[in-house]
């Protein structure tokens, strides 16, 4: 993707959007949730459950109890059970794990453990085979096959079909060489699509002309310059991928702006440090002259300084811009819109300035809780947190939400493991990743 033109940088004041001749992709990061008993839960969690599954506060934590129970089980069970491990489930209504086997003579073993047995006619690691030889002719997959999973609760490797394209799907199976038998076909309309966070800092495009940076998460999209685009632009996001529209800019006067992605990105609480780590975003509330501030954006990343001076009037070529608030931590071209941070306070977004990151200079910031006045809209704060906890031997702990590949070390439960494949999801010692993860010890 080519961009084509290019906002104004002086070493005068001016605004800090930019042009590039390609969309890069940026890392992406997420702090894995905190594992607790019901006790110590968060209460947004409790109240979520309530809301979503339709359950009294007695039930979540009923709910919970139970589900910690079973996974303590499953635990103890899948290494027990070897080769003949099938697999594990909560059935509905139920106060008990559901647990799988191959071999008849391990019913009163799965029994004394608290769990309900099932005899199957394949293993896990069968099953596992099965869909990993699916995956390697995933990309000669047709579109009206949504995807493949293991469903160890019906002991099959399930192919999700749409009805109309049945022989298709049955068709890429035998291509794959894979047992039949362990193949079920379900209907399905599914069309799945990749989903991405919006993250402060993180670059987007505008009109395929321009580059600047994401502010701040709000509900509905994100807030940056006003000067990177006018109402009605388009924006794509780092991947290239279409992102949102510009549904207010103002510029100048101000230099605010409120962009509403659409359903494919998620806005975060987040904003990027550009050292493959986040900073949570945990309120607005606004620092004195002489606070340490911080800030994110695309083209010169994590940079850091004082707050020297606040509502000041900057004139600009294209007019002038008041309620501003001076710094001395550098910018530069397409640095623009991005976050401004003391500590997790969440404190506005690049304007515009003078100098660069080489020489120094003066850079100013728009206030972002006047931008929430203005805009009405609520600011996404993910409670302090955001940093990727640290594992063992100061290795990055392991998390459900990153991507890993082969010759990734990461931390897990008190283990060094060794990535052999790609994957996401699958936890490091659960039964169904022996195939993913190597254990490289305790740490």
């Amino acid at each position: 993707m080519n961009w084509k033109h290019a906002c104004r940088w002086a070493v005068a004041s001016s605004v800090l959007a930019t042009v590039a001749s390609s969309v890069f992709a940026l890392p992406a990061s997420a702090s894995p949730p905190d594992t607790q008993s019901s006790t110590t839960v968060a209460p947004a969690m409790l109240a979520a459950m309530q809301r979503d599954l339709g359950l009294t506060a007695e039930q979540a934590r009923v709910r919970l109890e139970r589900d910690q129970r079973g996974s303590a089980v499953e635990r103890s069970l899948a290494p027990k059970l070897g080769a003949s491990y099938a697999g594990a489930w909560l059935v509905p209504g139920a106060d008990r794990l559901t647990v799988a086997t191959t071999d008849a003579s391990k019913v009163d073993q799965i029994r004394s453990e608290g769990a309900e047995a099932r005899v199957v006619g394949y293993n896990y690691r069968q099953l596992d085979a099965t869909k990993r030889q699916l995956d390697g002719l995933g990309y000669t997959a047709p579109k009206s096959v949504p995807g493949w999973h293991v469903d160890v609760v019906t002991n099959s490797v399930t192919v999700l079909t749409h009805p109309s394209a049945r022989d298709a799907a049955r068709s890429f199976v035998v291509s794959a060489g894979v047992d039949p038998a362990a193949v079920r076909f379900v209907d399905s309309d599914i069309a799945p699509r990749p989903l991405y966070d919006v993250r402060g800092g993180d670059q987007y495009g505008i009109n395929n002309s321009a580059l600047c940076s994401i502010g701040f998460s709000v509900n509905g999209g994100f807030v940056t310059a006003g000067h990177c685009g006018t109402v009605g632009s388009s924006t794509v996001g780092s991947n290239g991928v279409a992102q949102g529209t510009f549904q207010t800019s103002v510029f100048p006067g101000s230099d605010y702006a409120f962009v509403a992605t659409n359903s494919q990105w998620t806005p975060k609480g987040v904003v990027n440090r550009y050292d493959g780590t986040t900073v949570g975003v945990a309120g607005s509330q606004e620092a004195a002259i002489g606070a340490a501030v911080c800030r994110s954006g695309r083209t010169t990343g994590w940079k850091c300084g004082t707050i020297l001076g606040k509502n000041e009037s900057v004139t600009y070529p294209e007019g002038t811009i008041t309620g501003m608030t001076r710094t001395n931590a550098c910018a530069e071209p397409g640095d623009s819109g991005g976050s401004w941070l003391s500590g997790q306070q969440a404190q506005g977004v690049t304007s515009g300035g003078s100098g660069n990151c080489s020489q120094g200079g003066t850079i100013w910031f728009y206030p972002l809780n006047v931008i929430l006045s203005r805009t009405g809209k609520t600011l996404i704060t993910e409670g302090g947190g955001g940093e990727p906890p640290v594992g063992c031997e100061g290795l990055a702990d392991w998390s459900a939400t990153s991507s890993y590949s082969p010759g990734d070390v990461v931390g897990h439960a008190g283990h060094k493991w060794e990535s052999t494949y790609w994957s996401t999801n699958a936890e490091p010692g659960h039964p169904g990743s022996w195939a993913v993860w190597k254990d490289a010890g305790a740490c």
